[in-house]
C-alpha cells in the first residue's frame, strides 16, 4: 500500500474514533441525567411507609390515612408494650420507614433511646404529646400514666392533633386526612357518651376495677369507676406477698364481685388473688380478660380499637353488674 494513502486511511480512521467517542460521551452522559432525574420522579409518586409501635396506634394511624400509605406496628396481640424490646428486625423497619408513630409517656419504655434517634433523622411523632400535660395521670412516686387511650375522649384529643402533622405529608390530600380525623373522632366520642351511659347504669357500689396492672386509671377517672391494679402503670413494676395480701384484703372489704386478667398480662398473678380470697371463704371470680395494652386478634370482635372499647366495657358490666 502507498504511504500516502495508509496515513491518509489511518488520519480518517482517528477521526472516526473521535466522532464516536464524543457520540458515546454524549450519550452516557444523556443517560446518567435521566436516571438521576428517575429516582426523584419514583420518590413522588412512592407509597409512604409508617411504622407504628401499637397495634392500637396503627389502627388510628390507618383510619386517617385510608389507603393513602402503607402501615405496619411492631407489637402484635397479646405483647406487652412495657416490656418490649426491639429486634434487628424492629430496626431495620424503623429505618425503611418513612414516619414513625408512638404513644410516648414511656409506655414503650425499652425502646425510648431508639425512638429518640430515629426521631433526629425522620418524622417521629407520639401521640402523647398532643394532650395537655394537666389531663395526664401521674401516680405518687411513679412516671405519667401512659394507657390514654382508655379515655376516650383523650385519644380523640391526640389524633386531631397526630392529624394535623400527617396530613402535612400527604401533599393534595390534606383536607382529605384532617376529614378523615373528624369523622373517626366522631365515632370515639359516640362510643364515648355510649360508655358513659353503660357505666352510670352500673351501681355504684359495684364500680370497683380490679386488673392486673394499674392500666385503667384513665378509664377509671373518666367513666366514675374507681380502679386498682396488682402491678404499678408498668408491668415492668415488681409485686411481692403484701400486695397479693393488701389486694385479697380489699376485695373481701369492699365486697368486689370480681377481677380480671389483662390479654397482654400473665393472668397467674391475679389467680392467686382469686385463690387467695377464696381460701379466706369469700367467693371472688375471674369476671373475663381485657384489652389493656394490646388489641385482640385481627378477626375479633377486640381486632381494632373501637371493638376492643366496646368488648372491653361489655366485660366489665357484666362482670360487676
Amino acid at each position: 500500500m502507498n504511504l500516502k494513502i495508509f496515513l491518509c486511511s489511518y488520519k480518517f480512521y482517528l477521526c472516526g474514533m473521535k466522532i464516536n467517542g464524543f457520540i458515546l460521551l454524549f450519550s452516557t452522559l444523556i443517560l446518567g441525567l435521566l436516571g438521576a432525574c428517575q429516582p426523584e420522579e419514583s420518590n413522588a409518586n412512592k407509597e409512604i411507609k409508617i411504622l407504628c409501635t401499637t397495634g392500637i396506634i396503627a389502627d388510628a394511624v390507618e383510619n386517617l390515612v385510608q389507603g393513602h400509605a402503607q402501615v405496619n406496628h411492631l407489637m402484635g396481640p397479646g405483647v406487652d408494650p412495657h416490656l418490649y424490646k426491639a429486634s434487628q428486625a424492629d430496626v431495620m423497619a424503623m429505618q425503611s420507614a418513612d414516619i414513625i408513630v408512638y404513644n410516648g409517656l414511656h409506655l414503650e419504655g425499652k425502646m425510648t433511646e431508639i425512638l429518640e434517634k430515629t426521631g433526629k433523622s425522620k418524622p417521629v411523632y407520639a401521640l402523647g404529646h398532643y394532650l395537655d400535660s394537666a389531663a395526664l395521670i401521674i401516680p405518687d412516686g411513679e412516671l405519667v400514666d401512659p394507657h390514654i387511650w382508655l379515655d376516650l375522649s383523650l385519644w380523640a384529643q391526640g389524633i386531631q392533633g397526630l392529624s394535623e402533622d400527617l396530613s402535612a405529608h400527604f401533599p393534595g390530600k390534606e383536607k382529605e386526612i384532617l376529614l378523615n380525623s373528624e369523622s373517626y373522632t366522631k365515632k370515639i366520642l359516640d362510643l364515648d357518651e355510649w360508655v358513659v351511659e353503660k357505666m352510670e347504669n352500673l351501681p355504684k357500689e359495684n364500680r370497683i376495677l380490679i386488673t392486673s396492672h394499674d392500666a385503667f386509671g384513665y378509664f377509671g377517672k373518666r367513666y366514675g369507676v374507681e380502679v386498682k391494679g396488682l402491678q404499678g402503670i408498668s408491668t415492668a413494676a415488681e409485686y411481692g406477698l403484701r400486695d397479693l395480701t393488701n389486694l385479697v384484703d380489699f376485695c373481701i372489704e369492699n365486697k368486689v364481685r370480681a377481677v380480671f386478667v389483662e390479654s397482654s398480662v400473665n393472668e397467674k398473678s391475679l389467680k392467686a388473688v382469686v385463690e387467695g380470697a377464696v381460701a379466706s371463704g369469700y367467693d371472688l371470680k375471674i369476671g373475663g380478660k381485657l384489652y389493656s395494652d394490646a388489641l385482640g386478634q385481627k378477626e375479633g370482635p377486640a381486632g381494632n380499637y373501637l371493638g376492643m372499647v366496646r368488648e372491653n366495657v361489655e366485660t366489665i358490666y357484666s362482670g360487676l353488674e
